[in-house]
């Protein structure tokens, strides 16, 4: 089996290279950070250090862990034959690769959209509540956190962007920063005031979930995120981003009931979309090998690839997840 490739050994990036290699593969890093691809030098693992033309004849699966536009690399990845999963979290960047779904199905390669914390765990777990209702009908997510200073520019610029939300039957649009609900994480996040914004997980939901009828994102924000959310950020992000969380409620019908489902996930951002991505990648160079990988365009939760063994792979990778049981009366 050809090693595994990952482009970008930033704050997800570093985590799914060690994610992968803990398991036993082979990796084919590139970063412009030199310092990055020195610290897996000391992996027991073989890993081939290598420039950004990454070919079919190097890889058959990279992951794209760069900073927003990812775009560009995954469609350069997928022309030169490589099945491509992205991280991205940005709305306009998963709006132009959704776009080329013709083409990467012509090309017969896979590209994963969004395959880390926000999107990405989202889906799996919308997927692994649909499993409790006969019909979904509404999705609503919420996130605390973010991962690497790119995910944190991206969160910042989130509340003072457009928030869309699917709605009965269309898109709508509201001001980033409206809408406040107070949303309950798991411990030790708990409650936290969240907040429309310009997020991509109604777009990815949607795809994933053509059906359901309302689907709605937002963020924790405090005032002063609120208020700073159209200007530059006023001190640098982490490298690492804190303790993360994410929510996820579906609303269906069980048996000619209303019923609701609640899970999450508490713990930090990056470490949750590595070991997303790293499952992901890890699924399709299994599939290579028996020629089933499916081509075109594939988001998490639409049924295209084994999530219910993503979701245990993931939790094998050490990612915990919760959910809402009710409280006694």
């Amino acid at each position: 089996m050809k090693p595994t490739g990952i482009v970008g050994l930033g704050a997800v990036g570093s985590r799914v290279a060690r994610q992968l290699t803990a398991s036993g593969s082979h990796l084919a890093v590139f970063d412009t950070d030199h310092g990055a691809i020195s610290e897996l030098r000391s992996s027991p693992n073989t890993v081939a250090l290598i420039d950004a033309n990454l070919r079919d004849d190097m890889t058959d699966v990279a992951v794209v862990a760069t900073p927003a536009p990812q775009a560009p690399i995954a469609l350069d990845l997928l022309r030169r034959g490589v099945h491509v999963v992205t991280t991205t979290d940005d709305p306009d960047d998963v709006h132009e690769l959704l776009g080329h779904d013709a083409e990467i199905e012509r090309l017969g390669r896979c590209l994963v959209v969004g395959a880390a914390a926000s999107p990405g765990m989202s889906g799996l777990l919308v997927a692994e509540l649909r499993q409790r209702f006969d019909e979904i009908d509404e999705i609503h997510a919420a996130f605390h956190g973010t991962g690497g200073p790119a995910c944190a520019r991206q969160h910042h610029r989130a509340l003072g962007g457009d928030a869309i939300g699917w709605h009965d039957g269309e898109w709508i649009e509201r001001p980033g920063g409206s809408g406040r609900e107070l949303f309950w994480f798991p411990e030790p996040i708990g409650g936290k005031d969240c907040y429309r914004a310009e997020l991509a997980d109604p777009i990815v939901l949607h795809r994933a979930f053509p059906t359901v009828n309302r689907i709605s994102a937002r963020v924790s924000a405090t005032r002063r995120d609120r208020l700073t959310a159209r200007l530059p950020m006023m001190s640098p992000p982490h490298p690492e981003g804190g303790l993360g969380g994410i929510r996820i409620e579906v609303r269906g019908s069980l048996a000619g009931a209303r019923v609701t489902h609640v899970a999450g996930i508490a713990e930090r951002t990056a470490v949750i979309a590595g070991a997303v991505a790293a499952s992901v990648a890890d699924q399709l160079q299994g599939l290579v090998s028996n020629g089933g990988v499916p081509a075109g365009v594939v988001v998490l939760g639409d049924g295209r690839l084994d999530e219910t063994a993503l979701m245990t792979a993931v939790i094998q990778r050490g990612i915990e997840v919760f959910e809402y049981i009710g409280a006694a009366d």
